[in-house]
């Protein structure tokens, strides 16, 4: 199925309970929960994450080789690509290793976020939890999912309600045309969110660890840019590399919950509803699943947080068989698809911008 309309949220934890038993649908969860542990999925992969590791270390390691080698040219323009492709791998790493899925050891999972998103990636780890661990409890719940706070984009009809002034109105209004572009600007905005994060006075585990890693990465790698190539190169590398791994980090992670339905602040919906209903699967097979670093499977991703990337492809006809048996709608689409109801989504939502009297309604029906 292609998606599901926003309109239809309003009740739709009455909807996930209406004709069942409410112990019943509660206890769905448990059920596939049981089922998949049985089948052995939840196991550690460590020969697949050991050479996934291995390969883009290497290649990382490898085309910092090349840079300094290729020396001053307009040709580095090619290694920035290069290296926003591999720094989102890597981050997707690092993604894994915070959700516990490489090893069974909680604090090597730690250690392995930290080193990967910190001092390989650029991001700090406890920025990225503390903002990823309440969007995987309650996604697109108003209030509660950071994912669809107020920022940039309006990515509900309250967010896109409140813009005020004309230029603000106009912006919202086409907002759809303009998120793949603002995602150039996605990589440093992660990059000074995270810094900002450890720099400020809320609490974060390892502070200065993340401070010093963070520094190492961020200032050593700008040095070493500006170390082999001219200021006019340099800037222009920089501008290629964080504008793409902006936009390959963005269009990763779009298409898995926006266009979803919005739940209320108040709904309350079951584990299993709550997770599948939200969450959008892309197609593609393998290609697909290593290029999203298994974000394809958000559905599966969501259910079993700590299932190892190579399983989800293996739990995933089993979890939709099982949501089927169950009339839990189970959404999956094409990628190109999903970048479509992305883009419709957001103009629909921002249509609301542009008329400051228009009937919500109507709105939603143009």
């Amino acid at each position: 199925m292609e998606g599901v309309s926003v309109t239809t949220l309003t009740t739709i934890d009455e909807a996930a309970e209406r004709g069942r038993p409410r112990d019943r649908q509660v206890n769905h969860y448990t059920e596939l929960s049981a089922r998949v542990r049985a089948e052995g999925l939840l196991r550690r992969r460590y020969g697949y994450y050991w050479s996934k590791m291995a390969i883009v270390f290497g290649l990382l390691a490898a085309t910092t080789v090349a840079f300094v080698m290729i020396g001053d040219s307009w040709w580095q323009l090619f290694t920035a690509v290069v290296f926003a492709i591999l720094f989102t791998q890597a981050a997707f790493l690092g993604h894994d290793a915070a959700h516990r899925q490489i090893f069974t050891s909680g604090p090597r999972n730690e250690w392995a976020s930290l080193l990967i998103a910190n001092l390989v990636v650029g991001l700090s780890i406890g920025w990225w939890q503390h903002k990823h661990t309440r969007h995987h409890a309650k996604p697109n719940q108003v209030g509660s999912d950071p994912d669809i706070a107020p920022g940039p984009v309006a990515f509900t009809d309250a967010i896109a309600d409140s813009r005020r002034t004309p230029w603000g109105r106009w912006l919202t209004a086409r907002q759809g045309w303009f998120f793949f572009p603002i995602l150039l600007l996605e990589g440093l905005n992660l990059h000074v969110e995270g810094t900002k994060r450890v720099l400020a006075k809320a609490p974060v585990k390892r502070r200065w660890l993340e401070i010093l890693f963070l520094a190492v990465r961020l200032g050593g790698f700008v040095a070493l840019v500006f170390w082999v190539l001219s200021p006019g190169v340099a800037f222009a590398f920089l501008g290629v590399q964080l504008g793409l791994f902006g936009l390959y980090m963005g269009a990763s992670f779009a298409p898995n919950h926006k266009g979803m339905p919005i739940v209320p602040p108040d709904a309350k919906i079951d584990f299993l509803n709550r997770q599948v209903r939200m969450s959008r699967n892309i197609k593609g097979g393998w290609f697909i699943g290593e290029l999203m670093g298994g974000l394809n499977y958000q559905a599966e991703h969501h259910l079993f947080p700590s299932m190892p990337r190579p399983s989800l492809r293996t739990v995933q006809p089993i979890v939709r068989e099982y949501c089927a048996e169950r009339a839990v709608p189970y959404t999956e689409t094409s990628l190109w698809a999903s970048y479509g109801i992305v883009v419709r989504y957001l103009n629909r939502v921002g249509l609301r911008a542009s008329d400051p009297w228009a009937c919500p309604l109507a709105t939603q029906l143009r």
